[in-house]
């Protein structure tokens, strides 16, 4: 069994809409409110694999009226659930190989934490986060106030938990005075591969975010010596990713279709996944897998998500095994991969 056949074999093909959307919206689903940790709070403390993260967020920003919305100013309580699972070494996009650490990962509408560029972006080659330019000097100032922690963060085992700045009890070890030294003080490097840009769903075309982010010869793919020697003959570059990640940015119907138009525009730079030229080695390059993870909101949203996107993709569910307690069926939390 070739890597990419041994990964779809811990989901399930999702082959009708109104079954799929009947199958997940039937079940008990507990209320998660919108989904935001905290919305009133400046900041959240939260710990990932062990590791202690400071989170800024912006209320103001928030309760505000800007036209392009404002959902990114602060953190999901997804948000921290996805970044656990992603980075496990148990994740089964580890196990196979398919995700290492000459990887390369782009996410879709990143909003202000930097939360799964943090923990993630240590594993792998480099991470490009995306989303408006609102967003992006708290995006920076996350970083910034993470960057020691994110120097020894990698795939690992823990729990994820989370909780405001004025709560009680064990915090985290970034004071206040800790994040003003960290973030004034010069990046050491550890974040280094971690690049933000602003994509318009809408107007921009994500074909050269490759070229435009990631610096020269910082560029890797995760395939095999002939791979790279066919490549190299044919004088072809790779113009796409390896990974390509969203976390709950599925609640809006009107930004469904240029959201997966985005998706698909991207996934397209890599070849279609076809499992004879898997299985025969023939692909000189591997198709780029895109994780969808979202909370369960409103049914019609999701079925208008999962029917424009099943235009464009093949649609697995991953199953509560690979997905762990925390992002499993009945959490209120839905996680799909998706393949062009």
């Amino acid at each position: 069994m070739d890597q990419i056949s041994e990964l779809l074999a811990t989901g399930e093909e999702v082959l009708d809409v109104e079954e799929e959307s009947f199958l997940l919206f039937a079940q008990d689903i507990p209320t998660n409110n919108l989904g935001m940790i905290d919305s009133r709070a400046q900041s959240v403390e939260l710990t990932i694999h062990g590791n202690e993260y400071t989170i800024n967020q912006s209320p103001a920003l928030l309760s505000g009226h800007r036209a392009g919305g404002t959902t990114g100013a602060v953190l999901w309580k997804i948000t921290p659930l996805f970044a656990e699972w992603i980075t496990s070494p148990t994740n089964p996009l580890w196990t196979t190989t398919l995700l290492n650490s000459s990887s390369t990962v782009v996410e879709l509408g990143t909003g202000i934490s930097a939360l799964v560029a943090l923990t993630l972006a240590p594993s792998v080659s480099y991470y490009i986060a995306t989303d408006q330019e609102y967003v992006q000097r708290l995006f920076r100032t996350n970083l910034e106030a993470n960057v020691s922690i994110s120097s020894s963060a990698g795939t690992g085992t823990g729990t994820g938990n989370s909780k405001s700045k004025s709560s009680k009890g064990k915090g985290s070890k970034i004071s206040k005075s800790k994040q003003s030294s960290t973030a004034s003080s010069p990046k050491v490097g550890n974040t280094s591969n971690i690049s933000f840009t602003t994509l318009d769903w809408e107007t921009d075309q994500p074909g050269s975010l490759k070229e435009e982010c990631i610096p020269s010869g910082r560029t890797h793919s995760n395939q095999d010596s002939q791979d790279k020697r066919d490549e190299r003959d044919e004088g072809e570059e790779d113009r796409g990713f390896d990974l390509l990640l969203s976390c709950d940015c599925i609640y809006n119907e009107a930004l469904v279709s240029p959201f997966v138009r985005t998706c698909a525009e991207i996934c397209r730079l890599r070849p279609v996944y076809d499992p004879a030229k898997q299985r025969q080695g023939q692909g000189r390059r591997r198709p780029t897998i895109c994780i969808i993870a979202q909370q369960q909101r409103s049914p019609d949203v999701f079925e208008t998500w999962l029917r424009e996107t099943m235009r464009e993709f093949r649609v697995w569910r991953l199953s509560d095994d690979v997905l762990g307690q925390g992002l499993k069926s009945g959490t209120g939390y839905l996680v799909h991969l998706l393949m062009t």
